[in-house]
């Protein structure tokens, strides 16, 4: 089966991608539950968080998230990661929501 996820990581599937490094790439959904919605997403396949097993890859997906937040104009928001089927997971490849609405400037 095929993975959309790593579709867009390879350039066969169209995003919006607001940010990639070597091990990560973050795009916005394209179905936002939040004026910001995006999603970060490790470039190697791992199917969900029950997978994971490398500390390093996990930690630098939270430190992606953190920079797309940023980068968003967010200042608060929430960081979501559904697992498996009865978690909510549609996708079979991990991914973290990143979900805000930018501050208001006044």
């Amino acid at each position: 089966m095929e993975c959309i996820f790593c579709n867009i990581v390879e350039r066969k599937a169209p995003a919006d991608i607001t940010h990639e490094d070597e091990r990560c790439l973050v795009f916005r959904d394209i179905h936002p539950e939040a004026p910001v919605h995006l999603l970060v997403i490790p470039k190697k396949h791992v199917s969900s968080l029950l997978e994971l097993e490398d500390t390093e890859l996990g930690g630098t997906l939270l430190l992606c998230a953190k920079a797309a937040a940023r980068k968003a104009g967010l200042t608060g928001y929430r960081v979501r990661i559904n697992v498996g089927k009865q978690g909510g997971q549609i996708i079979d490849h991990l991914h973290l929501h990143v979900l805000g609405e930018p501050a208001k400037s006044n």
